[in-house]
């Protein structure tokens, strides 16, 4: 199946508690690639499924108390799944003891030996990932295949451009999209043979554009659902770079059921970073605040830098899902941020605080932050029209008033009347 071409049209998100009027959204409705629907647990991946969001602990698994420690934070931040490595008898073990207790599914990572897969399927895991580059032999792929489906429990083949199966390689000289997705498919192959289409796939690479080829042209050869990410993409904030691009190049065309920032850092800012991109995309409903600042500039009435990280501080984990704007001055501010749920501006020693564009509020500089983080709570829990309703009927007049005194201190940034002017004599007729 090939990628999809992406529709432009009004979207009425389901936001069941959201203090904003649906229809005043407009967002791009991503055309997903239609997919098989696997069960990974409780959580359905691929067809019109929501996009899951996978991390992987870092504990020993052997350590069960801190493992699952490791995935409780996880799931606090964002993962939907989470991978716990399976690499000795000793991790199988403690599967048994973390599977029971943890909070989402747990899919089991196995390399080389095929009897730990059948060690933790034994206990109890959602799913298996196989690395088809490091267990070769067909008949332990198959034994293992057919004791998952017994059990009714998912494969992920996991093609990693660094450890493709050596003959592979050297047929096509190095790691290309190409030898990715052969390998891909053979193992499908082994895996339909033993009558298991329980499948999910990944072609991960480390360059993000071989990355980005090899899922596009997995897409046109199979309907299973894909797992996304880009390997070892390292610590930020080039790893998140990185997955960002080819993550993202991925969604907008509409391929991609999982996702994994595989960042060397601590694995809960994976789980963070890739809830936080499906929230951008409109892809998952939004359950954190959104924040958005201006990049400041010679017109800004306060250091907005400080301001912004003051107002991610207060806001952050607060459970808001809310898009708050936090804008240098009033001039420009409360229009350039009305799409913005609510905001602030700077003028004048003031703080503006607006809520869709409106200005319901002036209050002191030094209080600012403190009236965007009070008005945000009362506006999550009323809803945009009682907080509009409750405006200060003079606090758009008095916003109005300060702007025009900064555009007469500072002048008209983009000399709008003076450029008016000599387009209307340019373009005078008899000229």
């Amino acid at each position: 199946m090939g990628c999809v071409d992406r529709a432009v049209k009004r979207r009425k998100p389901s936001l069941a508690n959201s203090p904003v009027p649906a229809d005043s959204y407009l967002d791009v409705v991503i055309e997903r690639r239609k997919t098989r629907t696997i069960q990974v647990g409780k959580v359905p991946v691929g067809g019109d499924n929501p996009i899951s969001v996978q991390s992987m602990t870092t504990t020993k698994t052997a350590d069960v108390e801190a493992t699952l420690a490791q995935t409780y934070a996880l799931a606090g931040a964002g993962a939907d799944i989470v991978r716990i490595t399976c690499n000795n008898v000793e991790a199988a073990e403690g599967l048994a003891e973390i599977v029971p207790r943890s909070p989402v599914p747990v899919i089991a990572d196995i390399h080389f030996q095929y009897r730990l897969a059948l060690g933790a399927l034994e206990a109890g895991v959602h799913g298996l990932r196989l690395n088809p580059g490091n267990i070769r032999d067909g008949n332990h792929i198959r034994e293992v295949a057919a004791e998952a489906k017994d059990r009714g429990i998912p494969i992920r083949i996991g093609v990693n451009a660094g450890s493709l199966d050596k003959d592979i390689l050297a047929r096509h000289g190095s790691a290309v999209p190409a030898a990715l997705v052969e390998s891909a498919l053979e193992e499908v192959r082994l895996l339909e043979e033993a009558d298991f289409t329980d499948i999910k796939i990944s072609v991960k690479h480390s360059h993000v554009p071989s990355m980005v080829a090899s899922y596009r042209l997995l897409s046109e050869k199979v309907d299973y659902p894909l797992h996304l990410g880009v390997t070892e993409a390292g610590p930020p904030p080039g790893g998140l770079i990185k997955s960002v691009a080819g993550i993202s190049a991925l969604l907008l065309d509409g391929i991609g059921d999982t996702i994994r920032f595989s960042l060397t850092t601590d694995p809960i800012e994976e789980a963070k970073a890739g809830r936080s991109l499906l929230e951008y995309l409109g892809l998952r409903e939004r359950k954190e605040v959104d924040l958005i600042a201006c990049p400041s500039c010679g017109r800004a009435e306060v250091d907005v830098f400080a301001v912004a990280q003051e107002v991610q501080e207060r806001l952050e984990g607060e459970g808001i899902p809310l898009q708050v704007a936090v804008m240098g001055c009033v001039v420009n501010g409360p229009g350039e941020a009305r799409e913005a749920d609510i905001g602030i501006a700077a003028g004048r020693g003031k703080g503006h605080l607006f809520i869709k564009g409106q200005v319901v509020r002036v209050v002191p500089e030094d209080e600012m932050v403190e009236a965007l983080v009070d008005e945000a709570h009362k506006l999550a829990k009323e809803g945009v029209e009682a907080r509009l309703a409750a405006a200060d009927g003079v606090a758009e007049e008095l916003a109005a008033e300060t702007a025009a005194e900064l555009l007469q201190i500072q002048g008209d940034a983009n000399s709008t009347e003076a450029r008016r002017r000599a387009v209307a004599e340019v373009a005078k007729p008899g000229k």
